[in-house]
């Protein structure tokens, strides 16, 4: 059994889908980032960075994983699935993957700071992080024109892709014209797991994208 400590963002995402994907058994430990919740003394114990999300293996001594990226890795290879089949299918994987953890979320997650939750809206900034979203966007596109899922196969690359892309809207950018990224969207948008663990857990914290999610966003990212 795995207990996933979880909130309503796309980091969280990642590993519900992944745990869904995977058919493990979890239970959901809902963490209030609006309380701080992450920041408490025995949440820092299994995640010293104070973030979500984080799991913990009972089956494999307790042992705790943070950092999504990561927890992925370690999901994939418990299982044996969605992270290649060879060397170069494996080291495919994890590339999109990094490029996902160093590139898109961050980009994106500062996008959605200057754009919804800065107080003060400094332009250059909104200029900035959103023309990084795109251009990276872009280099998505022209992969899926190539490949349907990112490493060939579906993987975890895309389970990390596809939280943080489907939320486009809230970062304030389109994604016309880029018809290849839109299909891949869909495609994995439909799959059944990705459905469940993308309702994982319900959005009673944060909200679902609207100013309840603003609120309480300014609250822990000040």
């Amino acid at each position: 059994m795995i207990d996933l400590y979880t909130s309503e963002t796309p980091n969280g995402w990642k590993i519900s889908i992944a745990l869904e994907e995977m058919g493990l058994p979890y239970e959901v430990r809902p963490i209030a980032l609006s309380k701080n919740e992450q920041k408490e003394a025995s949440y820092l114990k299994i995640n010293p960075n104070g973030r979500i999300p984080t799991i913990v293996d009972r089956d494999n001594g307790d042992f705790a994983v943070f950092e999504s990226g990561a927890i992925l890795i370690y999901l994939a290879e418990k299982t044996g699935k969605f992270i290649g089949r060879d060397a170069n299918s494996r080291s495919r994987v994890i590339q999109w993957l990094m490029f996902q953890m160093s590139g898109v979320g961050p980009m994106m997650g500062q996008a959605n700071v200057f754009f919804r939750y800065a107080p003060e809206k400094i332009q250059y900034a909104i200029d900035r992080y959103q023309r990084e979203t795109l251009r990276l966007f872009g280099i998505l596109d022209k992969r899926l024109g190539e490949s349907e899922y990112l490493a060939d196969d579906y993987s975890i690359a895309d389970m990390a892709m596809w939280p943080w892309v489907s939320g486009y809207g809230w970062s304030g950018v389109t994604i016309d014209g880029l018809d290849n990224l839109k299909r891949w969207l869909d495609l994995v948008g439909s799959r059944p797991a990705v459905k469940r663990g993308r309702a994982v857990p319900p959005p009673t914290d944060l909200g679902e994208r609207d100013q309840k999610t603003v609120d309480a966003g300014r609250k822990f990212l000040v």
